[in-house]
């Protein structure tokens, strides 16, 4: 089969793979229909994460036909049209019966890396490296599907293709904002962040019944789509001063929840701190992550509010708050999308017309066209959002 895969310094090319297969009961092969750029790619690109092997098949944002299922999966049928959570999990271990299936025991096929890296195994994704959990991923013709039964959800008739990959990462991710910042009727929210996840996250403030949703960014492009699609107010941080910004829009305290949907600087277009330019003069390739919304959102969020972090870290951070989290009494929160909890919720919220995905697809290519494709993603150019490839 074709697939886009990572050929180290000659780039991302499509080239020819073996076809996935069935390799324990509870399988699905999917045939992709789409498979959509995520932010949290970038890193991977860019050498910021656990390295990427010649190879590899990328993407996790994915929908698509069941073409065959293993013995033991009973919620899924050959032909159906499913949209599968990036995240994978078993749906059995402890964290997953308490609904924390990015955490899932068994999901990761690196545990031992994850372990090294943050302590214990977390779940496993699409389209990333064996050493960060990962599985082959969706920029693809099929994809292999552990826990069939657990990660693939029938997509309903009323949602087309275009709007249903996004229920595979970004709406629930979105939702998980709101659900771990705990939204209440009257709150003011603001979101660092126009990309698909912080619309999503914006819009589930909103359904949540929020007062004021506030999304921040540079792009005009996106904060008009953020305007347009999701009626949030925006603010160009380039213009003015955020915080103060925030402050006058929230009588004078600032956000109730404020939400990261940026994540770490995955290029060298953001200045470094002094001490993060010691560690990579001393660690070539292993300086900490830059959490520049973050450090922003604490600053700005009202005493006793929540900071959501959402964006994609891979280490330790440089420069972080941490005074200011203790004085204002903050709570924070983080963590990787459990969709499982939410999806079917979600795609029936979609059918509805209550949430609104079509716009994020601004671009639309062939998958041999993936590598221009990321270059757009990347760049932002011809105001990109979000690529969706069709095979």
């Amino acid at each position: 089969m074709r697939a886009l895969c990572w050929l180290g310094a000659d780039g991302l090319a499509v080239r020819q793979v073996p076809d996935p297969e069935l390799r324990n009961s509870a399988d699905a092969i999917v045939r992709v229909r789409r498979s959509a750029t995520c932010g949290a790619d970038l890193p991977l690109l860019a050498g910021r994460a656990p390295a990427l092997s010649v190879g590899d098949v990328l993407g996790h944002e994915f929908l698509g036909d069941v073409v065959e299922v293993g013995p033991g999966v009973r919620r899924h049928r050959v032909g159906d049209r499913v949209v599968v959570c990036a995240a994978v999990a078993c749906g059995n271990c402890w964290y997953c019966r308490q609904g924390l299936y990015a955490c899932c025991d068994n999901g990761s096929t690196g545990p031992a890396a994850a372990e090294v890296a943050w302590g214990q195994p977390t779940g496993g994704c699409y389209g990333h490296p064996r050493s960060a959990g990962g599985f082959a991923g969706s920029h693809a013709e099929y994809v292999r599907v552990p826990y069939a039964d657990v990660g693939a959800f029938a997509v309903p008739e009323p949602v087309d293709d275009d709007r249903a990959v996004f229920a595979s990462d970004a709406v629930p991710a979105g939702w998980l904002a709101a659900e771990l910042g705990e939204v209440s009727p009257g709150d003011v929210v603001a979101v660092w962040g126009a990309g698909a996840v912080g619309q999503m996250a914006a819009q589930a403030a909103l359904l949540r019944g929020a007062d004021r949703v506030v999304v921040i960014d540079r792009y005009p492009q996106r904060l008009g789509l953020a305007q347009r699609h999701v009626g949030a107010e925006t603010l160009d941080y380039l213009s003015v001063d955020v915080p103060a910004e925030l402050r006058e829009r929230s009588g004078g305290r600032g956000p109730d929840v404020c939400v990261e949907a940026v994540g770490m600087a995955w290029d060298d277009t953001e200045p470094r701190s002094l001490a993060e330019r010691f560690a990579a003069a001393a660690l070539p390739g292993a300086a900490p992550d830059r959490p520049i919304a973050v450090r922003e959102a604490v600053h700005a969020c009202r005493k006793g509010g929540t900071v959501v972090v959402l964006g994609t870290f891979t280490g330790f951070v440089d420069t972080f708050p941490l005074g200011a989290v203790m004085q204002k009494g903050l709570t924070v929160r983080a963590a990787r999308q459990h969709g499982q909890r939410w999806i079917p919720m979600l795609l029936d919220r979609m059918a509805r017309g209550e949430i609104h995905t079509g716009h994020l697809a601004t671009h639309h290519l062939p998958l041999e066209q993936g590598a221009l494709g990321y270059d757009l993603f990347r760049t932002r150019a011809d105001g990109c959002l979000r690529t969706v490839f069709t095979p």
